[in-house]
């Protein structure tokens, strides 16, 4: 998970207001002290620690609580807002006009991901409906033709260069006619090492020229505080309408990257989750602390899912799973639209209240590893045992487990889960499923519940 130690100490700090007998001020003390030292370790800023405890502690104690909820939720509610107002408060969108092209400029120094973040926004779009094109516009970089190139076929767009003129504004010119055949042309820019005289100027001018309708200003999450610097400068000197942070995983000091940028006058619009060309998502501030604190995000979740998946089949699927008569198929169906969605440990997440559960990541990996095996088994299945599994006795597991190289006991691992999923559905459907559901939240413990209404 991005930023795994601070959602971790956030939650406990959460579970530590949950489990006490009494809000009083040294609670609020306790409080302050552990998400000061959580956002610290996070890299973030200390006089923009201080600043939020302050504002929290403030709001605690001289903010009468609603009568709807209770002083624990309301304290609770507190956190999750000034930690909300502290990313940027609400989801700073790009807005595609009707205009062809939608020009979108990308500004950064060497190194912070630019030119594959490029491609995570072409697929992005791509997904969403809209014809994308690419332009290079990075003559000082050797490679940098060559790589954007690369990365334009690997998500099938079109890519504008010429490897051998030495003037960007000439390149821009050379392809203008092509232009309006496309809804978002995506503009590669020079980096540099540091914000340089000569880089300004040249984006400068090619700003000028271009008249692009977003300038994203593309920043590495591991520089950490450093971002602030990053952010201002470009900012002053380019304009830039918002700031696509990249390298969120596997850093501490993204924390630091994320509350800089917001401190500016740059709001974050898009942020990077991994490696792949998928893993890009649009920042929203009160989905990622909703994250953070264990709540889930159901819009990230929904927004993953309709890349995965039609809505018509989805709508078709649901239908089945709460009739009870989905088949191996339809499993068959929705593994294969849970794998697009991305790794599982990042979807789990987003869903509600998953982490209250703690189960460790390698169980995760591990059920992400059975997942593969299943569709491989799957895969060997006729369509007549995958449209009733009942006909799946001891012969056919031995010719499946031959055909697919999956271990008998793997199939029969299969057929268990998918009996379970049957009874589950039956378990809540008719008059007693509201009290099942409620057993069962009461199990997961009573943070559930406080969770729900803060965000309500």
């Amino acid at each position: 998970m991005v930023l795994d130690k601070l959602g971790d100490s956030l939650r406990g700090t959460l579970k530590k207001i949950a489990n006490s007998m009494f809000v009083d001020e040294k609670l609020l003390n306790e409080l302050v002290k552990d998400i000061q030292r959580a956002l610290l370790q996070a890299d973030v800023n200390v006089q923009l620690v201080f600043n939020l405890t302050k504002q929290i502690k403030d709001r605690a104690l001289n903010e009468k609580e609603p009568t709807s909820i209770s002083k624990k939720e309301h304290l609770i509610k507190i956190v999750y807002d000034e930690l909300v107002k502290f990313l940027g408060e609400s989801k700073a969108e790009i807005v595609i006009q009707k205009k062809k092209p939608f020009k979108i400029m990308m500004l950064g120094l060497f190194g912070s991901g630019k030119t594959t973040t490029i491609g995570k926004l072409a697929n992005y779009y791509s997904k969403r409906g809209y014809k994308v094109a690419a332009i290079g516009l990075d003559v000082h970089r050797p490679a940098a033709p060559d790589q954007l190139e690369q990365i334009c076929k690997q998500v099938k767009i079109p890519c504008f260069i010429n490897k051998k003129e030495k003037n960007p504004l000439k390149i821009y010119k050379e392809f203008e006619k092509e232009y309006s055949k496309y809804n978002i042309l995506l503009v590669d820019t020079a980096g540099r090492d540091a914000l340089s005289k000569d880089l300004i100027e040249e984006i400068e001018m090619l700003n000028k020229e271009i008249k692009p309708d977003e300038r994203l200003l593309i920043i590495s999450a591991d520089i950490g505080q450093a971002a602030e610097r990053q952010a201002k400068q470009f900012h002053e000197s380019c304009h830039v309408t918002g700031v696509i942070a990249t390298k969120m995983d596997g850093t501490a000091k993204a924390g630091g990257a994320l509350t800089a940028c917001a401190a500016t006058k740059a709001p974050i619009k898009f942020i990077g989750v991994g490696e792949k060309i998928n893993d890009l998502e649009s920042f929203n501030p009160e989905g990622f602390v909703s994250r953070l604190l264990g709540m889930g995000d159901l819009e990230a979740l929904l927004e993953k899912a309709r890349d995965a998946i039609s809505e018509d089949d989805a709508q078709d699927l649901g239908k089945k799973f709460l009739k009870g008569d989905f088949n191996l198929l339809d499993l068959f169906e929705q593994m294969a639209a849970m794998k697009k969605m991305g790794p599982l440990n990042k979807i789990a997440e987003m869903v509600p209240g998953f982490s209250q559960l703690k189960l460790p990541k390698d169980m995760l990996q591990v059920q992400e590893g059975k997942l593969e095996k299943w569709k491989h088994a799957m895969g060997s299945m006729t369509k007549e045992e995958l449209e009733d599994p009942e006909l799946l006795d001891r012969a056919r597991i031995e010719r499946i487990s031959k055909g697919s190289a999956v271990p008998g006991s793997e199939i029969r691992e299969l057929i268990k889960q998918f009996k379970q999923s049957k009874k589950l559905v039956k378990m809540f459907k008719g008059k007693g499923d509201m009290k099942q559901m409620d057993k069962m939240m009461k199990k997961m413990g009573g943070m559930q519940s406080m969770m729900g209404n803060m965000k309500s």
